[in-house]
């Protein structure tokens, strides 16, 4: 199965694309705006396409998501961008890359958003933004109608090493969550199309992750 993630050179990408590599089975394709970033999406078993998602037309994105059977979307602006990025990033990307994936015909759709993403959030600080931008963005992805969507909110993002021990549930409440336990759940994902129409929160817990995600691909 062809794999496609966008923001392909993030932390969580990476350690989706050398999940996937090490199972075997998998094409991983990573969209990356800096050409210097391709060694590293190399090294973790993915193809580097040079991909701008803040210029590219819908027909752009939509020809590197031909054929393939799962789009990921894992890009973000990051720390330190202002409120315009909050919104080119994480909400029209977004947006752009689900609008291109239905174009394409990819029905499996998995987004990364972040535990608190509310379009009507209130407040006038970055993360305010943030969490508005991501919120409709993840409005836009449930209505489209052509997508088998999964919205991924995982909570406080760590370095640490993974656990592979995790709450992942419609409501969790607040708390931390490795990025590498992040990837671990969105590699199951990738292949659960029994959680399509789901939101799910994400944060430490006690359940293996490939549990987990049949414990709520069943709900």
């Amino acid at each position: 199965m062809r794999i496609v993630i966008a923001g392909g050179h993030g932390q969580i990408a990476l350690r989706l694309s050398r999940l996937l590599d090490a199972r075997g089975g998998y094409e991983v394709a990573g969209l990356i705006r800096n050409p210097a970033q391709g060694d590293d999406l190399r090294a973790a078993g993915a193809e580097p396409v040079l991909c701008d998602l803040e210029s590219a037309s819908v027909e752009e994105v939509a020809a590197h998501l031909q054929g393939a059977g799962a789009a990921v979307f894992a890009a973000g602006a990051g720390p330190g961008s202002g409120a315009g990025r909050k919104d080119t990033v994480d909400r029209a990307a977004a947006v752009l890359f689900a609008e291109a994936a239905e174009r394409a015909g990819v029905r499996r759709h998995i987004v990364v958003s972040s535990m608190g993403a509310d379009p009507a959030h209130q407040g006038d600080e970055i993360f305010d933004a943030y969490l508005r931008a991501k919120g409709e963005a993840d409005a836009y992805v449930r209505g489209c109608e052509g997508l088998d969507w999964t919205i991924l909110k995982p909570g406080r993002l760590t370095d640490g090493p993974g656990t592979g021990l995790v709450r992942l549930e419609a409501s969790t409440g607040r708390g931390d969550i490795a990025r590498e336990d992040v990837a671990a759940v969105l590699a199951e994902l990738v292949d659960s199309s029994a959680t399509a129409g789901l939101t799910l929160e994400l944060i430490d817990g006690t359940t293996p992750v490939a549990v987990a995600v049949k414990d709520v691909a069943g709900n």
